[in-house]
């Protein structure tokens, strides 16, 4: 698995070097901040994954060629977003921090993380690392067995170490930390072992643990009422928080989504189980919720609704508004002014059958047949399956065209909820038949697409016909989206009308982050290459028929 970065021309050598990084410099990240650094994931705090930079454009992409390519020697997948300052690139997996230099690819320095062997049985779907965070001469991750990390940028020392919980009860974190207003915020992996999801703020000086805000309330706290009160759902009922939010310097309010509800099967917990499938609106510096919003109320479907929570200020009905965009799991594209929480649009952007509408008003989904269907224990078509009309691959939007730039997914499944069983601290807690359904040779699998927020309405969308995407989207201001394939390709595609318009084959799957920045004048494009994840545990079979494996060596 390796690191691939590409250039309309061949990089020159620069010395590497770290200094300290500032809360402005942050602010500054994707929002007119110097483009030789990338200091946030998303690109900046708005997470829009979009880049004015256009030296590289739909003419000259033609001349994009390798410069240097790196092995990370990581057998476990690559899904990472690069973070680059001052001339140093650093990537992570669940393996190890890597710091390179930018200008020849080479190892600056490694930090290898030694989590029990037997760690893995509790991620959910694939074994992997979202990212590192970057602040003040230090470099942060988590890790796999629930723990965070600081190191010092230059060398890679080892600063501190903390633990946010035991592994072994369910708990993991892959999660790229969000430095916002000073404090190290952290989010959970673990719904589907039963776990009670939190979020935490940290001290990035002395990993000092500040504040834990759980992601279902407590007995006695607002928001416990909408779980069963004659039995203890909540203290297992899920609420992961594995993305990493947004931010907004201007508001001082971060936020942040939170997945499903546990088990997915919904018979025991009746009510609407806040704050699991919703966004919450977060002050970082005390981790108190000033808003939230749910998008589906007792989720009984998987929806988680962790995915990214892109930023920007957009005109609704003629006015400037202040917006959050989520392309949800439940298949609907939500717009949400962010000062108050309050919907401002709800559109269906897959095929969706087990809700209607959302309702304006109220902001809840309509729910139909099929869904009382579900909750009655039959086994039922259902549109999106719990996969989702978008999984956790991030979306990007380019502030210039309107338009939201996603890899969505188009597949729906026969579900059935089972029988729930008692809980088993760190074992699987679900309790679901999931099957697929019969596909015609003609029905993608899934789409890239360009989507109106306001109203789902599509400007192109072009159809996957072999495999769904799972790498993130990236927007340029060189009229040029950035992602990857399962099957190894690194494309680029016109931002006009979906068409691959170049391509290059990395010998691995991706599903990552790719990232664009410039250096001594010129702009350059990254991404790491490494089958791995959700995906590649599914469809494993065909991608080795394919001629991929989930590793490579170079």
């Amino acid at each position: 698995m390796k690191i691939l970065v590409s250039a309309a021309c061949v990089l020159l050598m620069l010395g590497a070097g770290a200094s300290a990084q500032t809360l402005d410099d942050l602010k500054r990240d994707g929002n007119g901040g110097s483009t030789d650094n990338i200091l946030t994931y998303g690109m900046g705090y708005h997470q829009q994954r979009y880049s004015p930079l256009k030296e590289i454009n739909k003419q000259t992409v033609k001349r994009l060629v390798p410069v240097w390519n790196l092995s990370l020697d990581n057998n476990w997948g690559e899904q990472a977003q690069p973070i680059v300052y001052n001339g140093v690139m650093y990537v992570t997996n669940a393996r190890a921090t890597v710091a390179i230099d930018v200008a020849t690819g080479k190892q600056i320095w490694k930090q290898a993380l030694d989590w029990p062997p037997e760690t893995p049985r509790v991620v959910c779907c694939g074994v992997s690392n979202k990212g590192a965070a970057i602040y003040n001469g230090k470099v942060f991750r988590t890790t796999l067995d629930a723990h965070v990390i600081a190191y010092d940028a230059k060398d890679g020392k080892e600063l501190w170490q903390s633990k946010a919980a035991e592994w072994k009860e369910g708990f993991s974190l892959t999660v790229a930390p969000l430095v916002a207003n000073g404090v190290l915020v952290t989010g959970i992996s673990g719904a589907e072992f039963g776990i009670r999801g939190f979020i935490d703020g940290w001290d990035p000086e002395t990993g000092k643990h500040l504040w834990r805000r759980y992601t279902i309330p407590a007995r006695g706290e607002k928001g416990n009422d909408t779980w069963p009160q004659n039995n203890n759902a909540w203290e297992i009922g899920g609420g992961s928080s594995w993305i990493t939010g947004s931010y907004d310097p201007e508001l001082d309010l971060m936020y942040w989504g939170i997945g499903n509800p546990a088990p997915w099967a919904s018979q025991s917990r009746d009510g609407d189980n806040l704050y699991t499938s919703s966004v919450l609106a977060m002050r970082p510096a005390t981790g108190e919720i000033v808003w939230h919003y749910q998008f589906t109320p007792n989720d009984a479907y998987d929806y988680d609704a962790c995915w990214e929570l892109i930023n920007a200020d957009i005109d609704v009905g003629g006015q400037k508004r202040k917006v959050i965009m989520q392309l949800n799991r439940n298949g609907f594209l939500y717009v949400i002014d962010r000062t108050n929480g309050k919907l401002l649009a709800a559109n269906a952007f897959e095929k969706v059958n087990w809700a209607s509408h959302v309702d304006n008003e109220t902001g809840r989904p309509v729910e139909t047949d099929i869904a009382k269907s579900i909750r009655a224990g039959n086994a039922t078509e259902h549109w999106p399956s719990t996969r989702g009309g978008k999984n956790w691959p991030h979306a990007a939007f380019n502030p210039q065209t309107g338009l939201l730039y996603a890899n969505t997914l188009h597949e729906g499944r026969m579900y059935k909820h089972l029988e729930i069983k008692p809980h088993v601290v760190g074992q699987r807690y679900q309790f679901i038949e999931n099957l697929p359904l019969p596909r015609a040779a003609d029905e993608p699998l899934g789409h890239m697409e360009a989507i109106d927020p306001l109203t789902a309405q599509k400007k192109w969308r072009t159809p996957l016909m072999d495999f769904q995407i799972w790498s993130a989207m990236l927007a340029t201001g060189g009229g040029l989206l950035f992602t990857g394939k399962e099957t190894g390709e690194f494309i680029a595609v016109d931002a006009d009308t979906g068409k691959v318009v170049w391509q290059f084959q990395t010998g691995s799957g991706i599903n990552a982050m790719p990232v664009t920045y410039t250096h001594q004048g010129r702009q350059y494009v990254t991404v790491l290459s490494g089958i791995g994840g959700l995906y590649w545990n599914i469809a494993r079979e065909q991608l080795k028929d394919k001629g991929h494996s989930g590793h490579d060596a170079s």
